[in-house]
């Protein structure tokens, strides 16, 4: 008989070499010797394949013979016929073999059925020998595949080193052996290998024990591949869930064993597997979850890093924190029952707590800062590797900023037929201290306070007035509001009316649209464009007389620095947001130096300027913008048709630039720039300035913290209500929740001042929250009602339900209050994630 193996004698075919199994205690020889038995079974297997196929094709040939309608005296004759008279084209076969073969044929010709039960049993083992094979044929080589890590890791901080946000992939350090903490192996292979020390790459034990559980739990609950699996899978093949790939797996995690020892295996999986939020190895996750380098975990760290690799993104602790704490507890007590520690261990891990240095998830509305100080920081320091940005960002007035564009918007936005909003808020020296780039980044990522170019209108006229006063006109000059035409143009106003004479001073506070083309016309448009060129203004400016009217294009965050250069005296003003560019090694990679000293804006000119912008908002066309108590100057902008209504204001310390419109560039119902922009800018400053003012610090969503409201004035009051003023006394006790704004004491209705309440799922999570626990209430004002401002541990309880997202505040509600709102809806809190 010839052998199918031109190698071997044919003798040798009958008995495949064996294969000692290796001691326990040297896997790495039992390894090589399992691969070669795979190799032997591989080659068995093709045999027994291709005796299959010739079987088959005998099969076919003698069922097409036996059709037709003589089929029953054919099939009669050949069974009378003896087996040597029959007729054969094969070679011949053994006596004994030619007995047996023809003895199964007969059986299988007068038992089809038995024929085809062999069939449905012998053609998925034929397939899956062939696919076996082509699997080995197709091995890709070990460590040829490099995982995407796409953009380097940004960790984001406020101006006051508050980790608000991260951006792209953090890749850390490769940890070494001596570098790993023992814990954090015995977590990984507790939850993820139990016997991992003692298979040979692949573990049928382990395999079967999923499979059982994942049978009886009704879903995927526990994976078959060993961590040595997992590791070839990672480095070697792609992410295709298919039978081909977990052979193949299989084949490479053999070889894998043979060739490197279990330390370094378990070493290279933990360097990259994925754990999540974008961190690709151990280390990557520790710093990017804990703030700290994998060497310094703690063993309740360690474990929750363990439990992420099963779900990275569903159980990233930025997102599912609860959900990655349970999985820890779960680890823990699985090292327990692998003796890694004792259960005492496990008790204290448990009792301990465990900080994020981030915050859960990215505010959405600083998203809009964050892509424009994504492409800042590139360009300033594009240097490999993760990095932290420290960027000019105050969290307090962002959040604040966010508040009241979403509060007008949602108040008049649709009866106004005004849809979009942007904000941008500078400080003298040109830093970004809040951004608002529309009113849901979610719904639509384009920056309007960066990206939009519109016509500015009647905001231009700053620098037409600007260059006049700088070629010896004053507020005073006197200029007749009167019909002229220059060229073809003719220039009117708003009002369609004209005034006679009037002083420049009250021409720009009203608008006057003709007086500012005659300055225009006077001065020269060339003069125009080379002070807005100088003032900051990068946008493409025609030399047409109609541009002292803000006919051209530009963005919000352009003619807020030009506008901020006013306020500081110096030209341009840079509008930044990067303070600083830090990476691995201790020397920044950027650090911003002292603001550089640009052209100086003549001191005349300058105070005649501030003294124009201020009288707009005195008693012209911004009067909406004034704020009690404190000096405030500004420049309404209206374009045709009511498409773009603007208004930049400033205080002594603040720039503040706001633009209203909608996308699709259609018109408002008659917002101009002293309506919604000016009522805006009102809003934002006069909280923003209290605020600056205090110093407050708004709580770390990092850290879980309420908003903490300052607790209304002690006030004297009775025990019993107070019939002349109508006051209610203090209430104590465990209340009843109505809604969110309601509590009921003993029959008794309490309304929470400030607050609109809300009933429903969030009604009875207050109510939960507030079970069994005793809520003090006082009088939040003089005069009727029971309008009361409570306290629970020494907390505004208003203020813990606003900040929760648990209701909305009333438009009367107290700053504290309001502030909190905004926080929630900044945050997406509560009722607001539903928005």
């Amino acid at each position: 008989m010839t052998s199918l193996d031109p190698e071997r004698p044919s003798h040798e075919r009958a008995d495949p070499p064996r294969t000692t199994p290796a001691p326990p205690e040297d896997t790495r020889a039992a390894a090589r010797e399992a691969a070669a038995a795979a190799k032997v079974l591989g080659r068995q297997l093709g045999v027994l394949a291709l005796g299959a196929a010739r079987g088959a094709g005998r099969r076919a040939a003698g069922a097409a013979q036996a059709a037709g309608p003589a089929w029953k005296g054919f099939a009669h004759r050949i069974r009378a016929r003896p087996p040597a008279a029959m007729p054969s084209t094969d070679p011949a076969p053994a006596p004994v073999a030619t007995g047996t073969a023809a003895s199964l044929a007969g059986r299988l010709r007068r038992r089809p059925w038995v024929a085809a039960a062999l069939a449905v049993v012998l053609l998925p083992l034929v397939f899956l020998a062939g696919l076996v094979l082509y699997s080995f044929a197709t091995l890709p080589p070990l460590g040829g595949v490099v995982p995407e890590t796409g953009q380097r890791a940004i960790t984001v901080e406020a101006d006051d080193g508050r980790v608000f946000a991260t951006r792209g992939v953090f890749q850390g350090q490769k940890l070494t052996a001596a570098e790993m903490p023992a814990h954090l192996g015995q977590a990984i292979i507790a939850i993820e290998d139990r016997r991992f020390r003692s298979h040979w790459g692949i573990d049928p034990r382990g395999f079967l024990r999923a499979l059982y559980r994942n049978a009886i739990g009704g879903g995927v609950r526990e994976g078959g591949s060993t961590i040595t699996q997992q590791y070839a899978r990672l480095t070697s093949l792609n992410q295709e869930k298919s039978l081909r790939r977990k052979i193949q797996e299989a084949f490479l995690a053999l070889r894998l064993e043979a060739t490197m020892s279990k330390d370094e295996i378990l070493l290279g999986y933990l360097n990259t597997a994925y754990f999540g939020a974008g961190a690709y190895g151990v280390d990557a996750a520790a710093r990017r979850y804990f703030g700290k380098g994998a060497k310094a975990l703690t063993l309740p760290e360690a474990a929750m890093l363990a439990g992420l690799v099963r779900a990275p993104s569903q159980l990233a602790p930025t997102r599912n924190f609860g959900g990655a704490k349970e999985r820890a507890d779960v680890v823990l007590q699985t090292m327990v029952e692998t003796g890694a520690i004792t259960a005492a261990e496990a008790d204290k891990a448990r009792a301990q707590t465990i900080t994020l240095r981030t915050p859960p998830e990215t505010p959405p509305g600083t998203n809009y800062f964050l892509d424009m100080v994504s492409a800042e920081a590139k360009k300033l320091a594009d240097a490999p590797g993760d990095v932290t940005v420290r960027t000019t960002l105050n969290l307090d007035l962002q959040s604040l900023a966010e508040g009241v564009v979403a509060r007008r918007l949602d108040a008049e936005g649709a009866k106004k037929k005004a849809s979009q909003a942007a904000m941008v808020v500078l400080n003298k020296e040109g830093a970004i201290l809040a951004m608002v780039g529309g009113r849901d980044y979610e719904d639509s990522q384009f920056n309007r306070a960066t990206q939009a170019k519109r016509q500015a209108g009647s905001l231009f006229k700053l620098f037409v007035y600007l260059t006049a006063y700088e070629t010896g006109f004053n507020p005073d000059t006197v200029l007749v509001d009167r019909p002229i035409q220059i060229g073809d143009w003719e220039p009117q106003n708003a009002t369609g009316r004209f005034k006679g004479a009037m002083p420049l001073r009250s021409a720009f506070a009203q608008s006057i649209n003709t007086v500012a083309a005659q300055l225009a016309d006077e001065v020269g448009i060339p003069a125009v464009i080379a002070t807005a060129h100088r003032m900051g203004v990068t946008s493409e400016l025609p030399n047409v007389p109609s541009l002292a009217l803000g006919s051209a294009e530009v963005t919000l965050l352009e003619m807020t620095r030009a506008y901020a250069g006013v306020l500081a005296g110096t030209v341009p003003v840079d509008a930044h947001g990067v303070h600083a560019i830090r990476g691995a090694q201790p020397q920044p990679l950027y650090l911003r130096a002292e603001t550089k000293g640009g052209t100086a804006i003549p001191t005349e000119s300058r105070a005649m300027m501030l003294d124009s912008l201020q009288a707009v908002v005195d008693g012209g066309t911004g009067k909406a913008a004034r704020v009690s108590g404190l000096p405030v100057g500004g420049k309404t902008g209206t374009t045709q048709d009511y498409r773009d209504a603007w208004f930049i204001g400033m205080t002594p310390d603040l720039i503040v630039g706001i633009w209203v419109g909608n996308d699709d560039n259609s018109s408002m119902n008659r917002v101009g720039g002293g309506d919604l922009p000016a009522s805006l800018f009102r809003d934002f400053v006069q909280r923003a300035t209290a605020q600056l003012a205090k110093g407050r610090k708004r709580p770390s969503t990092a850290r879980g913290e309420a908003a903490r409201a300052e607790p209304p004035p002690a006030r004297e009051v009775s025990s019993q209500p107070n019939a002349s003023s109508g006051t209610a006394a203090t209430v104590r006790g465990v209340p009843e929740v109505i809604d969110t704004g309601t509590l009921a004491f003993r029959g008794r209705t309490v309304r929470l001042a400030g607050v609109e309440g809300e009933g429903g799922a969030l009604a009875r999570q207050l109510a939960r929250y507030l079970r069994r626990r005793e809520v003090t209430c006082m009088p939040a004002t003089e005069g009727p009602g029971e309008q009361l401002r409570c306290q629970i541990d020494g907390d505004d309880l208003a203020s813990l339900i606003l900040t929760a997202g648990g209701a909305r505040a009333t438009e009367d509600a107290p700053a504290d209050l309001l502030a909190a709102e905004e926080q929630a809806r900044s945050e997406r809190a509560g009722l607001w994630s539903r928005r």
